[in-house]
């Protein structure tokens, strides 16, 4: 909760609204939070601040079996939706890391991703409707689930990924799809990222719809989670096959495929999940990553997106780059190969501490995200701008395009009272 000064805990949208209204009498700027997993400190509220907790806001108001999706709150917390879809025998698609604590309306605000987007898109692609308490306590609702709507702006779009700094998400209608009859995994070894990107292009290809995951593993990421299925290489890929068809023959598609490719030398060895068991076990060791970084002392974070073709090349020269500007810095790299996404991580020298090593992050930022704006990347793919981020995208953000965010939120939010400092720093003059 950091260091708010007032702590605001509404159960109910009326009440959220009340608050709203009250701060906004009094002048008050107001920090709307989830399940404060957030990694850029955009829902971490500082002194003179009101941070309103939305964690009461936990109802699921409707599941709809014929419409395939649900209504709910925006303090509902992602692993409870997943769990109430399997009971009607339905899949909630969006899956993270932290799906046990975080919660639906963080999810929306930031727009999050995770190991799924491969198969079903962000948070965006899978939200149908919002209701939204605006910054003087009115209130948006657009929660009828109808799939095609078109009455003018897509005001729900506005909204999702905004970080709470134009509106407070209280509650939203998401898609479900009908559960899969089988799910398995395979952790495969490589020499290359290149062959990873082969390897990806044939399984889109060969496997199609059934691909929902495809992840990536340097070898230092392997290591701190070791022992793995296979033993560490260069790089590891761990793909899920989900499918509403039978297990057996999804099997021999994957174990055909796969004898394809060692053939052919695109990998180095290959193991297939037999059980339930060993497939959440594979994905427990990938999930288990961030915790292993923490415990091994910690490492500066870059959560970064680049086009597909492009990722090899740009892993190939940062780390050149890192290695004659930081002698010893450690890469750690990995993250969602298939959307594009890595999180390329960087620890200490052996023997330094974070704290010590800190000192330089200014400079590590630059060389990182010079070079993926280099090879047109983006610098923020799925944690969002929150505070961390901030003064990057007003160093790097398009004009034209920092000018229409700027107008936007003086438009929604002229006291500029709804997490304010976050994503977009003190208002500035229109640009071009």
């Amino acid at each position: 909760m950091g260091q708010a000064d007032l702590v605001l805990r509404p159960r109910t949208r009326s009440e959220v609204q009340a608050m709203v209204r009250a701060t906004a009498r009094m002048g008050l700027p107001l920090v709307a939070q989830g399940g404060a997993t957030g990694l850029v400190g955009g829902a971490t509220a500082q002194r003179g601040e009101v941070l309103l907790s939305l964690k009461r806001l936990n109802q699921i108001r409707q599941l709809d079996t014929v419409g395939l999706s649900v209504t709910a709150e925006a303090g509902c917390i992602l692993a409870d939706l997943q769990r109430a879809a399997a009971e009607k025998n339905l899949l909630m698609p969006l899956s993270l890391a932290a799906e046990g604590s975080c919660t639906l309306g963080g999810n929306l605000a930031t727009n999050a991703g995770g190991t799924q987007v491969l198969r079903w898109g962000n948070a965006r692609d899978l939200c149908l409707g919002l209701e939204v308490v605006t910054a003087d306590g009115d209130c948006w609702s657009d929660l009828d689930g109808l799939r095609k709507d078109h009455r003018g702006l897509n005001l729900r779009d506005l909204f999702i990924g905004s970080e709470g700094t134009l509106g407070i998400i209280t509650a939203a209608v998401m898609k479900l799809a009908p559960a899969p009859r089988s799910r398995m995994a395979a952790w495969v070894t490589l020499d290359s990222l290149a062959q990873a990107l082969d390897l990806l292009c044939s399984a889109r290809t060969v496997l199609g719809d059934a691909l929902s995951g495809f992840e990536v593993m340097g070898e230092a990421a392997q290591t701190l989670i070791a022992p793995l299925p296979l033993p560490v290489a260069p790089w590891a890929v761990l793909l899920e096959l989900s499918s509403p068809r039978d297990e057996a023959p999804v099997r021999e598609d994957l174990v055909a495929w796969l004898g394809q490719m060692l053939e052919r030398a695109w990998v180095r060895e290959a193991c297939v999940s037999h059980s339930l068991a060993q497939f959440q076990a594979f994905w427990a060791l990938r999930e288990s990553i961030p915790g292993a970084q923490t415990r091994a002392g910690g490492n500066l974070k870059h959560d970064i997106s680049l086009p597909l073709r492009c990722i090899p090349q740009f892993v190939h020269e940062c780390e050149a780059a890192l290695a004659q500007h930081f002698p010893g810095a450690r890469p750690v790299v990995f993250g969602h190969l298939g959307d594009g996404n890595l999180h390329y991580n960087i620890a200490p020298p052996e023997g330094q501490t974070l704290a010590t090593f800190s000192a330089q992050e200014p400079l590590i930022n630059r060389v990182i995200f010079d070079l993926v704006a280099k090879h047109q990347g983006s610098f923020s793919a799925e944690h969002g701008i929150g505070r961390l981020r901030a003064e990057e995208l007003a160093h790097r953000g398009n004009s034209t395009g920092l000018a229409l965010m700027h107008r936007i939120k003086r438009a929604l939010d002229p006291q500029n009272r709804l997490n304010p400092g976050r994503v977009l720093l003190a208002s500035r003059p229109d640009g071009p």
